[in-house]
């Protein structure tokens, strides 16, 4: 064991009393749990950061969007703002934070709120969108004050939730059992070279409950610009390791720069960043949310990320399922 291992493994240990002392709570129903009577579907990791959130909550609002009345419940993390707040056309990430705002970008006609409590965002959400159908969750797993009516889990293929620790040895921030939570699991961020015997490895390795269905999914990236031999190409993302890797296929010669997740840029950093700027320049999409647009003008190019699961067809007949039935039990209520 390394010295830092020594060093953490006593408060890695606390970490994980904690958390058994407090879904125990829960479990004992001496900690209140509430239920909502809309559908909700909660997308959510035991992992901090780096699963890949943020394109999976847009991959259901496409796949739910024309079918019925849905919305965007998000904490909202990296805001100035507290409580709740509704998406508008005067949004901005310092009200919603990032992730939202760029949800809210993409789909403007979808309702979107934030709010630190799910349970009471929820009911406002309700009284705001006459007809709401479905509410889905981003990252609201650990959020036990919220009974979710179906939830999904993602946990990345380099680093499965089995492999992992608790904080702060690890990067875990709630228990491996947890999954049990979970009626969907996806295995994210999976190489296009992925093949069946490896899923097969990792069906294997995870146990996984009868109850619960399994799916690997890949991200896919917009197609890098043609014109740019040697780009700046700018990433804001918690694991920018294989968006890198994808830019360096089309493009050897980019000049890579990283940030952190949720990183607030001041002057020093866009000043930095338009002082390496080539002739062409490339970002994630969340990136156009600071001020480069404004700064860099026309040379700005943006790359946006999807996911795309490897059995979409019954993904979706999971999810709405779920819905549909859900649906028709309110009704008879």
């Amino acid at each position: 064991m390394k010295a830092a291992d020594i060093i953490l493994a006593p408060l890695s240990w606390m970490y994980g009393l904690g958390l058994v002392i407090r879904h125990m709570l829960y479990d004992d129903h001496l900690l209140p749990s509430h239920e909502v009577n809309v559908p909700t579907i909660c997308v959510g990791n035991l992992a901090v950061g780096g699963t890949g959130k943020t394109p999976h909550v847009e991959l259901l609002v496409r796949m739910l969007k024309d079918r019925y009345k849905i919305a965007v419940l998000s904490r909202g993390y990296g805001r100035k703002t507290h409580g709740f707040v509704y998406a508008d056309e005067r949004s901005t990430a310092q009200t919603l934070g990032d992730e939202p705002m760029q949800i809210h970008r993409k789909f403007p006609d979808v309702a979107l709120a934030v709010c630190e409590n799910r349970v009471r965002g929820i009911r406002q959400l309700q009284r705001m969108v006459p007809g709401l159908q479905v509410v889905i969750l981003d990252d609201a797993m650990q959020h036990r004050s919220l009974r979710c009516g179906l939830t999904i889990l993602l946990t990345a293929q380099d680093n499965l939730y089995i492999d992992d620790r608790l904080l702060p040895l690890g990067k875990l921030r709630d228990l491996p059992k947890r999954h049990l939570a979970a009626q969907a699991v996806i295995i994210t961020k999976c190489a296009e070279t992925f093949k069946p015997i490896d899923k097969r490895i990792i069906d294997n390795r995870l146990h996984l409950a009868a109850f619960q269905q399994l799916y690997f999914s890949r991200t896919v990236y917009d197609t890098l610009p043609q014109d740019c031999a040697k780009p700046l190409v700018l990433s804001g993302i918690a694991n920018p390791k294989e968006f890198f890797g994808h830019v360096k296929q089309s493009c050897p010669k980019a000049q890579l720069m990283a940030f952190p997740d949720h990183h607030r840029f001041d002057k020093k950093d866009i000043d930095k960043i338009e002082a390496a700027a080539g002739k062409c320049d490339v970002v994630l999409e969340r990136l156009l949310l600071t001020d480069l647009p404004q700064r860099l003008g026309d040379k700005l190019q943006v790359v946006a990320i999807h996911a795309e699961t490897d059995n979409p067809e019954a993904f979706e007949k999971q999810i709405t399922s779920y819905i549909n039935e859900s649906l028709r039990n309110n009704k008879k209520t």
